[in-house]
């Protein structure tokens, strides 16, 4: 299911144990150290220029399911949702009781007021990279009509066949009604830690800090400290990559020979791919192999003929079912 699998590093261990005698309450805006910590990732891996906010968040998997409601959406008001995304996007909408739109064209919205509108890329399931123009091209689209641009850029580091860019480069330094997300599960192996941030239009990051106070949406004081750890160093996200690329490049061609197309996959850590057939049927034949895939029906009716294959599991996971495939 996408779930890491690989050590946390040991630098980033050492932090959270460190500051693990956190008996009084956290910040929810974050240490001044982690917020200078995310600025600066911010800064030289999004290509932003100052002037965004940022807010440690709890995972990015919360924000994903409460950003429309802590911004205000609600009944009468319109989401729009890639055509094919991971699932949450939905939840988070249907929770505010606003209406939920799929759709990869804003051209093919004409009209209709619109509240908000969530970007994914690299994208999951499909590791589709969207260009820079495009993403630029939307913000416009958005500010037009008053809307939010969120971008879940959570596989920003995991670029294969494209460079992913942040939807944070393409505002030249006015960041009004964009955001961006991002999570260390993926770069750091952080997933059981719970640590993500949200970068962007100031006013829309004070007006989620007042809200999540409130809520107690907060980030514990250790995880915290190992956030700033790990934003600090890349060296481990090198590594990380690495694996990463290993496994994808012994799992594509013998998917591809044992008769598989494999679609966009540019980025991130699965294989979109399909037999040409219901994609319950290809979880069958998966499955008679030993090996488990999630069915593209998780991710849209636009996905019922398709399956994700994740990169996240051991390496001799991955060679078994290699040989098995084979």
């Amino acid at each position: 299911m996408g779930t890491p699998v690989d050590p946390v590093p040991p630098e980033v261990q050492a932090a959270l144990v460190a500051a693990s005698n956190a008996p009084g309450y956290p910040l929810t805006a974050g240490t001044a150290a982690l917020r200078a910590a995310i600025a600066g990732w911010v800064a030289a891996h999004c290509g932003a220029a100052p002037g965004f906010g940022v807010l440690p968040t709890v995972g990015s998997k919360e924000l994903v399911a409460w950003l429309p409601m802590l911004l205000g959406v609600g009944p009468g008001d319109t989401v729009v949702i890639p055509t094919v995304c991971y699932p949450t996007y939905e939840v988070g909408v249907r929770l505010t009781g606003a209406t939920v739109v799929r759709s990869d064209s804003l051209t093919a919205l004409g009209p209709a007021p619109v509240r908000l509108v969530w970007l994914n890329s690299p994208g999951n399931p499909t590791g589709r990279v969207l260009p820079a123009a495009h993403l630029r091209k939307v913000v416009d689209w958005a500010r037009e009509r008053g809307a939010i641009v969120v971008s879940d850029e959570c596989y920003l580091s995991l670029g294969w066949e494209a460079t992913p860019s942040s939807v944070l480069s393409v505002c030249a330094g006015d960041y009004t009604g964009v955001l961006a997300v991002h999570s260390l599960s993926k770069r750091s192996n952080l997933a059981g830690y719970r640590a993500g941030f949200v970068a962007g239009d100031p006013a829309l990051v004070r007006e989620l800090l007042a809200v999540r106070k409130h809520a107690g949406m907060i980030v514990p004081a250790p995880v915290q400290a190992a956030m700033v750890a790990a934003l600090r160093d890349e060296s481990h996200v090198d590594v990380q990559r690495e694996r990463y690329r290993s496994r994808r490049a012994l799992l594509r061609p013998v998917l591809e020979k044992a008769g598989c197309t494999i679609e966009h996959s540019e980025a991130g850590l699965y294989l979109w791919a399909t037999r040409d057939e219901d994609c319950w049927a290809s979880v069958d034949w998966f499955a008679a192999r030993g090996v488990l895939v999630a069915p593209g029906t998780f991710y849209g009716p636009a996905g019922s003929r398709h399956v994700r294959i994740a990169l996240t599991a051991t390496d001799e996971r991955v060679e078994s079912a290699a040989r098995r495939l084979s």
